[in-house]
């Protein structure tokens, strides 16, 4: 979508709540690569998305600055749980900040070092949704990983599977990012364990459920 266009959506949507807007406009202005924040329209249909899903156990690869976990976690029932998983130790301090700003922050468990690692720790059919939003060299790899984590039923959700629109360039294949994510793509389009749809919103978010 144009400026423009992007704005009006945002004026017909549910605001982003006060300490959401400060870890936005926060993230953008202090962290290199700011635009990876998931932001106030993806922000707000990942909590809708959780809020129909209505997970007891969330799952989140690349925490970033915590605002995606925050959105999720604060549209998840009292009882549930979200652990999320950043590979980069300089962003432990902000991450413990922002997710403390949040009512929703006693759900929120941050383990940080690399995820395919950490997965290892987790028992098969643990998680009613995982949210894969990092390295997007392995996304396959994360993919693989994660399926046995879920749940029957349960769904996965993969940002940034449009990649900027590179995934329909030629030279997109040059690219190790691009590459990873056009194998991605490919892997879950082939995929007959799972139903499967591509959202258009911002950098591209693919919904799948597992059968």
């Amino acid at each position: 979508m144009d400026l423009a266009l992007d704005e009006y959506v945002e004026a017909h949507i549910d605001p982003q709540p006060e300490h959401l807007l400060r870890i936005d406009r926060q993230t953008n202005l202090k962290l290199l690569n700011g635009r990876m924040c998931s932001g106030h329209l993806q922000g707000r249909l990942l909590s809708m998305l959780v809020r129909m899903i209505n997970p007891l156990r969330v799952l989140e690869l690349g925490t970033f600055s915590g605002y995606s976990a925050i959105c999720m976690a604060e549209a998840m029932k009292p009882e549930s749980t979200l652990d999320t998983i950043e590979i980069d130790d300089e962003l432990e301090e902000t991450i413990r900040r922002n997710i403390s700003t949040s009512p929703a922050s006693e759900k929120i468990r941050l383990h940080i070092g690399d995820a395919v690692e950490i997965l290892k720790e987790f028992a098969p059919d643990t998680f009613d949704l995982v949210f894969i939003d990092a390295d997007k060299r392995i996304y396959s790899e994360y993919y693989r990983l994660v399926f046995p984590l879920v749940r029957a039923g349960g769904y996965i959700i993969a940002d940034n599977t449009l990649w900027g629109g590179h995934v329909i360039d030629p030279k997109g294949e040059r690219d190790p990012q691009t590459r990873g994510i056009l194998e991605f793509n490919r892997l879950v389009a082939d995929d007959s364990r799972v139903e499967k749809v591509i959202i258009p919103i911002r950098d591209g978010l693919t919904l799948i459920r597992k059968l």
